[in-house]
């Protein structure tokens, strides 16, 4: 943490909750050793709103009720043989629901809240992929699907008030995260925190372009629906900054590199190749490179799910071509620029500059190398099969292998510290069943006995981890293991 009381707060007293939620273990009692905080300024710890270690809130205390969630909860935990994994799933599935959502209305129409968990914010990112698990449920359930189309309706308004914007406060008027106070940028009413992450204006495309795909129906994607899909296509116009360096500029006081961008906030110098250039990777971390590759892979995907809504469900084929062609010539750069050698044969890089600059890593937070096929964003097999088995070794700098487990964590936590996440990813990206196995009983370690996932966790000691209440991680890993229940119960034995 530094004096001026920015993100590396956040990271300090969120280490701290992950003490103070601490109640013994649903499993077994363990001592957990929160991370070292940073420096010495200190925020109230978060809490969980919960007793952790009864697994699920309470019925009464859960904020949201879906019979489908409960019956889907019920048919595949009876697949699931191991005991632990069949714990850890009732818990971690519905975890979102339970304890992050804030349903409600605007406008007469529905309106979704959904906060990360420890941190009273939403996320862009976090929210599309918190409730992502419960669309193929939404069909059966009216319920649930008013509050996924809340967050579709949220997410847009959010998109309006600010498309450069990572995080936005559950109350608009409300002011934005501590961290952000003295941020020099165009802080509006209603942003928590504003880093431009390409990711952010991909993943609501994720969830409507799903939600519209398993449900049927249309009811959000309205006027302001329209307007918001319209500004993601010229922002992300902008960010390829073919005319210029754009609006966008973002300066924060910090002890951390990572925490601000270089060049009076526009961050390092790009040539304009057709890619879009990003402030911040997925884990709020800034680019060195400012053409991350992950992204803009995941960008040609997005821009082609809206072009196929724009054109079925919006009747504007202006947009839909614009958001075509948008992703024909991201994927003609991408093919050309991200594509390097390897004494093991190419791979996508991790970020690129177009002037020749090329950075050889992966991070553990989606959309990232290892996540492509997750995201439907991995256009070639036997590409994606290299970059993988560089991405999960130890070429990848960012990959740490203990005692404890293996995984790619990144400078978000630090060096040493596997993020859950990716265990999680390897596991989905996998189809050696021997991979598999051994991805879940990483994760079952990762848990050290405390019924959840957690953020990240030290290479040698499961019960030295961060954030205690990390809701993108546990319906991630309930994501997993409904799935496997599903496809391959034979792996879920003990």
């Amino acid at each position: 943490m530094n004096a001026s009381g920015h993100t590396s707060n956040r990271r300090s007293f969120l280490r701290s909750a992950a003490a103070a939620t601490v109640a013994p273990s649903l499993f077994n009692t363990l001592q957990v050793h929160a991370i070292e905080p940073q420096s010495s300024v200190e925020l109230p710890p978060v809490k969980a709103p919960w007793d952790m270690s009864l697994g699920r809130p309470k019925p009464s205390e859960r904020k949201f009720h879906s019979q489908a969630v409960e019956a889907f909860l019920t048919e595949r935990s009876g697949r699931i043989a191991d005991p632990v994994l069949a714990t850890l799933f009732v818990s971690c599935f519905p975890n979102t629901l339970d304890t992050t959502v804030e349903p409600g209305t605007f406008e007469g129409k529905p309106d979704t809240a959904v906060l990360t968990g420890d941190i009273a914010a939403m996320w862009l990112r976090d929210s599309s992929a918190q409730v992502w698990p419960y669309l193929p449920l939404a069909k059966q359930d009216r319920h649930l699907r008013d509050l996924l189309e809340g967050v579709i309706r949220r997410q847009a308004r959010c998109i309006h008030i600010d498309p450069y914007a990572n995080a936005f406060m559950a109350d608009l008027s409300a002011p934005p995260l501590p961290w952000s106070l003295k941020d020099k940028t165009e802080l509006r009413q209603g942003v928590g925190e504003r880093k431009w992450e390409v990711d952010s204006l991909c993943y609501p495309i994720r969830l409507s372009h799903g939600y519209w795909k398993q449900t049927g129906d249309t009811s959000p994607f309205d006027d302001r629906w329209h307007n918001a899909m319209k500004t993601i296509v010229s922002t992300f116009r902008v960010q390829q900054r073919k005319h210029g360096d754009g609006p966008y500029r973002f300066q924060r006081i910090s002890n951390a590199s990572t925490e601000t961008l270089p060049a009076a906030g526009l961050g390092n110098p790009v040539r304009p190749i057709g890619l879009i250039a990003s402030g911040f990777r997925p884990s709020d971390d800034a680019c060195i490179f400012p053409f991350l590759i992950p992204s803009n892979l995941f960008a040609v995907t997005s821009m082609r799910q809206l072009a196929e809504m724009a054109h079925a469900i919006l009747h504007d084929d202006a947009l839909a071509n614009d958001a075509s062609s948008l992703a024909d010539e991201i994927e003609r750069a991408l093919r050309e620029h991200a594509v390097v050698p390897t004494a093991d044969g190419t791979i996508w890089a991790y970020e690129i500059d177009g002037y020749g600059s090329q950075l050889l890593m992966d991070d553990a937070n989606v959309p990232s190398l290892l996540g492509l096929p997750y995201l439907s964003s991995s256009p070639d097999a036997a590409l994606y099969a290299r970059t993988r088995a560089f991405c999960w070794s130890e070429r990848n700098p960012w990959f740490f292998r203990g005692t404890a487990g293996e995984g790619i964590g990144g400078p978000h936590v630090g060096r040493s510290m596997i993020w859950p996440m990716s265990q999680i990813i390897y596991a989905f990206t996998s189809t050696q069943d021997d991979e598999i196995r051994r991805a879940l009983q990483m994760l079952k370690t990762s848990a050290a006995g405390f019924g959840f996932m957690h953020e990240s966790y030290f290479k040698d000691d499961p019960k030295r981890f961060t954030r205690a209440w990390f809701a993108w991680a546990n319906t991630l890993f309930g994501e997993l293991l409904g799935t496997l229940a599903g496809t391959k119960p034979n792996l879920l034995r003990p």
